[in-house]
């Protein structure tokens, strides 16, 4: 398929706006050697982490203007973290240092059939302390776009805080962006993560879920339009179901359609949803005209499906972001 658009990355002219990440960021330890369980891998790589933070440095790295707010452990790593999203060009004026508790860790792998392994080390960690008292609502004011996941709403006091954010972005107008992000060992229960999940879904006004994710929220096939209609609300702007290679599909409440994904040399699918919602998040802070006229969303969901992919090329996730040169080399390829 040749490219949708004329060459240049989406909405190139506008000026973005400010897109502000909440939630967990961590340290992720993928095996050195690709195919393994965790138990088989004799060392790690150690690599920065946490879906909400992976998304503002995808953003940033875009040539987008991206915001983080969390907490992290006053330690090695917590430091490490912070100065890392700096480096990535995020606004760190959000973030801020438990003295109490550590930066949280994650041990990830992609075994040999494609499913990736997590174990985590979190009990409490420092993301989970954040209070609603701490948090910098000035800056969550100033976003275009408020984006956030799931995990920081599994514990008090982190979800008072998530909830007050939240509340504080919609009162001023702020488009909110939801990717649950089902990570099911943090979760007391499978319900548990369906039903949290699930009880804030109608406050978003554009989500992004994998098809893995419509399969357990819905507990029925992805595949199955219906299944995937079941998750629609009135007022809901965007729903966009990624399908890995195979690339994504949208629906909005006045047309639906798929953009193909693009076949690559995949090492590490961690962090390409990220990507994808990194490079989607830049294009609605420059323009939310994107809801409303197809071509260009289809224009801006290629860009992400080429982001995504790049980003499973290398191991880790932040490492692994893609630039805009690279995702419109890939476009220019053509799609799988």
């Amino acid at each position: 398929m040749a490219p949708l658009g004329d060459g240049v990355a989406p909405a190139a002219a506008a000026a973005p706006g400010l897109v502000v990440s909440f939630g967990e960021m961590l340290i992720d330890f993928v095996p050195d050697v690709a195919g393994v369980s965790l138990a088989e891998s004799g060392g790690f790589v150690k690599a920065p982490g946490g879906a909400p933070a992976n998304v503002a440095c995808a953003t940033s790295k875009l040539g987008g203007s991206s915001a983080f707010v969390g907490k992290f452990g006053d330690d090695e790593f917590g430091h490490m973290l912070v100065d890392i999203l700096k480096k990535n060009g995020v606004n760190a004026d959000g973030c801020l240092f438990d003295q109490h508790a550590r930066t949280a860790l994650a041990f990830v792998t992609l075994k040999s059939n494609g499913e990736r392994e997590f174990m985590f080390y979190r009990n409490p960690s420092a993301d989970m302390l954040l209070t609603e008292a701490e948090l910098n609502l000035d800056l969550i004011r100033r976003a275009r776009v408020f984006h956030y996941g799931s995990i920081s709403l599994i514990t008090e006091p982190c979800r008072s805080a998530h909830m007050a954010a939240m509340r504080a972005a919609k009162a001023g107008g702020i488009l909110c962006s939801y990717d649950p992000n089902v990570r099911l060992p943090l979760w007391p229960s499978e319900q548990a993560a369906r039903d949290g999940i699930l009880s804030i879904w109608k406050e978003a006004d554009f989500i992004k879920v994998s098809d893995d994710e419509v399969a357990f929220l819905t507990q029925g096939d992805a595949n199955d339009e219906k299944n995937v209609l079941s998750l629609w609300f009135e007022g809901l702007k965007l729903l966009i179901v990624t399908d890995g290679e195979k690339g994504c599909r949208y629906f909005t409440k006045d047309f639906k359609g798929s953009v193909p994904g693009y076949s690559v040399n995949t090492v590490d699918t961690t962090g390409a949803g990220d990507a994808f919602v990194g490079s989607l998040l830049l294009n609605v802070s420059k323009d939310d005209s994107i809801f409303h006229n197809e071509a260009k969303l289809r224009e801006v969901l290629q860009f992400s499906n080429a982001c995504g992919a790049i980003c499973t090329t290398q191991k880790g996730a932040i490492p692994a972001l893609p630039t805009t040169a690279a995702a419109l080399e890939l476009i220019s390829k053509g799609s799988n």
